[in-house]
């Protein structure tokens, strides 16, 4: 089931850059970032309170707000970046130069998290890497 979320993911990721190109045009970009943030953080509690999992806020561990927080601060950077690429260059070229995190991310999966590196997994980021250089020169 968790290829059907990760679709899901990629499709509104896709309509993300769309809408996002359509929503930089003429402003700045951190102001966009942060009204998009607005929404989204509004969205993700809404689902929260209505799903009743605000409930188990009090198992937070130390553990998981420092890596959230973090996270977060992640997040908050690429999107940042993100807008601003959308706003200077071409959605066709933007969107998939972002997807070289997939790349960076199975790399440092590896390196922080111990996950196995397989063939495919290797031979599939190599061909990521290659595009974003395609794409970019």
């Amino acid at each position: 089931m968790w290829w059907v979320y990760a679709l899901l993911s990629a499709l509104f990721a896709s309509l993300t850059a769309i809408f996002a190109k359509l929503g930089v045009a003429n402003i700045n970009s951190n102001l966009a970032t942060a009204i998009r943030t607005i929404v989204i953080l509004a969205v993700a509690w809404g689902i929260v309170f209505f799903r009743g999992e605000f409930k188990a806020i009090h198992n937070l561990s130390k553990h998981n707000l420092i890596f959230l927080i973090i996270s977060g601060l992640a997040t908050g950077l690429s999107w940042i970046f993100y807008f601003k690429a959308l706003q200077m260059g071409r959605v066709s070229q933007v969107a998939p130069v972002d997807k070289l995190s997939v790349a960076l991310t199975i790399l440092l999966s590896v390196i922080f998290l111990g996950e196995v590196l397989t063939w495919k997994t290797a031979a599939g980021a190599l061909l990521i890497i290659i595009g974003t250089i395609v794409l970019i020169f």
